[in-house]
């Protein structure tokens, strides 16, 4: 049985870790450095790195604070955020991060992903899905939840992994922030099509939401959170004993 993985995610803006809800009214909470190394030693399984307005303001990633970042870090860590070019991957490598996460400058260019691939190695590349229900389905938006995409986020993703990514990190726009649990229809429908890991992202708020999460979706490899680790209204090694002694294998 696959071990699940716990993650929780630092969205950085302005060289502060931010968090909002559907990716709107975001709010100050905490310098992203102290918060990783609390992180690293709190029983994480991994941390996800997102500069969030790096895109949106045609800008590449703060690479001084991810730097600082995973110097404290001592578990698997995943950075995106205005990655556009091979040069980006290689400098978010260079920088201390085990896999760099594509979303906008992959739909722009999917060739990132492939060349990336093969150049480093699929376990490295990580294709991130922002997506919300839209009268055509499951469909995905960019920068932010500004612009729409003419993409369905099951097709998108199978096309990314036959390209060569080597994980999916799907955030459900509809449940960010929200609090009332995973969007686990869009998550099923996404992880069916796939065969790589897929980690959910998007409406943790409590811990039972995490069991019915691994419960109900058994391909799912991985639960993404932030504000509920962020503000303490989830110890994480108090969230994997309690999974632990409900029958998800998790590394304790």
């Amino acid at each position: 049985m696959i071990t699940k993985r716990i993650i929780p995610c630092l969205d950085v803006k302005n060289g502060r870790v931010v968090k909002g809800t559907k990716f709107e009214g975001l709010s100050d909470v905490s310098d992203p450095v102290s918060l990783a190394e609390f992180y690293s030693n709190s029983g994480a399984d991994e941390l996800v790195f997102y500069d969030i307005t790096a895109s949106s303001d045609g800008r590449r990633l703060i690479w001084d604070v991810l730097r600082r970042t995973a110097e404290n870090v001592f578990i698997p860590l995943t950075v995106g955020g205005g990655i556009n070019s091979i040069e980006d991957f290689d400098m978010a490598l260079k920088c201390g991060a085990d896999k760099v996460s594509v979303n906008s400058g992959a739909i722009a260019n999917p060739e990132i992903i492939s060349k990336s691939a093969e150049l480093y190695g699929s376990q490295c590349v990580v294709l991130s899905i922002d997506a919300k229900r839209t009268e055509s389905g499951f469909t995905v938006f960019t920068k932010g939840n500004r612009v729409r995409t003419e993409l369905d986020a099951v097709q998108w993703a199978k096309y990314g992994e036959s390209l060569g990514a080597g994980e999916i990190v799907l955030n459900s726009i509809d449940t960010d922030g929200v609090k009332d649990g995973f969007d686990i229809e869009m998550l099923k429908a996404v992880s069916d099509a796939v065969s790589i890991p897929v980690i959910a992202s998007g409406g943790a708020g409590k811990k039972e939401d995490f069991l019915e999460l691994f419960r109900t979706l058994e391909k799912v490899d991985a639960g993404l959170a932030a504000s509920v680790f962020h503000f303490g209204t989830i110890e994480i090694r108090d969230l994997k004993k309690y999974l632990a002694e409900n029958g998800i294998n998790m590394r304790i």
